[in-house]
């Protein structure tokens, strides 16, 4: 059985190119290289190659950590605004309906 392969949206593949260059240009900034930085993240080269060149196939919490690494703010600037807002969406996501939090059926996202 051949695996299908998984199609992202522009804005995806925008957003990852635009993450995976900050990611590079916060390396060359800090004059790491590419093993180095791995080194820190603790995956191979390889990964973060990937990573820098926005393939959408890399776990985001690797990517989330390489960037956190060179500073490459995502969200927020400091933890307890962070914080402040993770718990306000918490607080939001705790109101919904359980019908519209938990569905039983897949969801067929293929377009």
């Amino acid at each position: 059985m051949s695996r299908k392969e998984r199609t992202f949206s522009r804005y995806a593949r925008e957003a990852a190119t635009l993450l995976g260059h900050r990611i590079r240009l916060g390396r060359l900034e800090r004059r790491w290289t590419e093993q180095e930085l791995a080194d820190r993240a603790g995956i191979s080269r390889a990964t973060l190659q990937k990573i820098e060149k926005a393939e959408l196939t890399v776990a985001i919490g690797l990517v989330f950590e390489v960037a956190a690494l060179v500073g490459v703010v995502l969200f927020e600037a400091d933890r307890e605004s962070l914080a402040r807002h993770t718990a306000r969406a918490d607080e939001k996501l705790a109101l919904l309906p359980a019908a519209v939090r938990k569905s039983g059926k897949p969801v067929d996202d293929a377009f």
